[in-house]
């Protein structure tokens, strides 16, 4: 990724990389826009992406296996939003890099992690609805905690070892065209489509493999092809199933430009002219948006999520404002305590339980 994104980089639109404080000239509302994408990048971010692993941990029917690839692409997410976005959204308002040259070494590598570790995560959902789904027999044994343990970790470290390379080829630059520090080396046409495929090209048609064989068995079952597959898949586990693959399809949607891009102009060098510098600018900050989406689309599809979300945010609201909130029971409950002692555990249960905030009454 990094690699075919420095070879557009160095030609799209004829404009040339530089050292960091490099300015580029853009029209006020053009600023303005970009500033606006990254800041509402930035916020839904860090705060849905927290929503998402707070819940994973907090409600029992979302601590699964297949979760933690769920908080792991979460954590991936974040990464960009806590430290690159806003130092790309302090290049914006002064016009140029001013953090330095450090920190523009660190922020494009972490952008890199982000993006190759959330399309591996992605994978790797993909491959565990498949299991789920199409191999029911043999989930548990595949996808035991300690094993998807394993797998979590095997991603990040494919992550790593897919950006090491990276820095053997040349250092990062500053590029004013998005105020963003990318890996601005020279590299072959050949090399920028094997980085293209094997970061972006094969991954995605693993994801559309498995979702593909998961539409038909789905399809089979509704139509009663296979009447003794009926048990296999449940309600809720087809609705997590949809929202597994809408967040495919925004990853893939948000990020296609740009790999198109990369992808044409290391085929053919002389497209590098006819691509206008909006649309490669355009591209970027969409892909950019995309960190923010996922968060968005379990709290809109999965009731588990919107569920927790409710809960979560609900602690954060004085009583005397809570009007609804949802109850531990299914439904909604009007002015619920916020904690309540369990007489048969002996422990402090509600929205926002601590032993601060609750006694034994005893």
């Amino acid at each position: 990724w990094v690699l075919y994104i420095s070879s557009l980089n160095g030609s799209v639109s004829g404009n040339e990389e530089g050292a960091p404080g490099q300015q580029h000239q853009s029209f006020p509302w053009v600023v303005t826009l970009l500033a606006g994408v990254l800041i509402t990048t930035i916020v839904v971010d860090v705060i849905g992406n927290l929503l998402v692993i707070v819940s994973v941990f907090r409600n029992r029917k979302l601590r699964k296996a297949g979760n933690a690839f769920v908080v792991s692409l979460a954590l991936a997410d974040l990464v960009v939003a806590i430290y690159p976005y806003p130092l790309v959204l302090t290049a914006i308002f002064h016009d140029g890099w001013i953090a330095g040259y450090i920190h523009c070494q660190i922020s494009g590598f972490l952008m890199g992690l982000s993006v190759i570790g959330s399309i591996f995560n992605i994978t790797g959902i993909a491959i565990n609805r498949y299991c789920y789904i199409c191999h029911s027999l043999k989930y548990d044994k595949l996808f035991s905690n300690s094993n998807t343990m394993c797998y979590v970790v095997l991603v990040w470290a494919l992550t790593i070892l897919a950006i090491v390379p990276n820095w053997f080829v040349e250092s990062l630059q500053y590029d004013p065209r998005v105020y963003s520090c990318t890996f601005a080396q020279s590299v072959s046409s050949l090399y920028t489509i094997t980085v293209v495929v094997v970061h972006f090209i094969l991954p995605i048609g693993i994801v559309t493999y498995c979702y593909l064989r998961i539409w038909i068995l789905v399809i089979q079952v509704r139509r009663r092809v296979k009447p003794d597959s009926r048990s296999k898949i449940k309600p809720h586990d087809l609705r997590n199933f949809l929202t597994m693959f809408v967040v495919f399809v925004l990853f893939a949607v948000c990020w296609a430009p740009l790999n198109l891009i990369g992808l044409a102009v290391a085929l053919d060098s002389r497209l590098s002219r006819a691509i206008p510098e909006w649309l490669f600018t355009a591209s970027y900050f969409m892909a950019y948006f995309n960190s923010c989406l996922n968060a968005v689309v379990y709290g809109v599809l999965n009731h588990n999520f919107r569920k927790e979300y409710k809960r979560i945010l609900c602690c954060f609201v004085p009583l005397r404002h809570r009007l609804v909130c949802p109850s531990g029971r299914s439904g909604l409950v009007a002015r619920p305590p916020p904690y309540t002692w369990d007489t048969n555990t002996h422990r402090c249960e509600g929205l926002c339980a601590s032993a601060a905030s609750c006694s034994n009454p005893i």
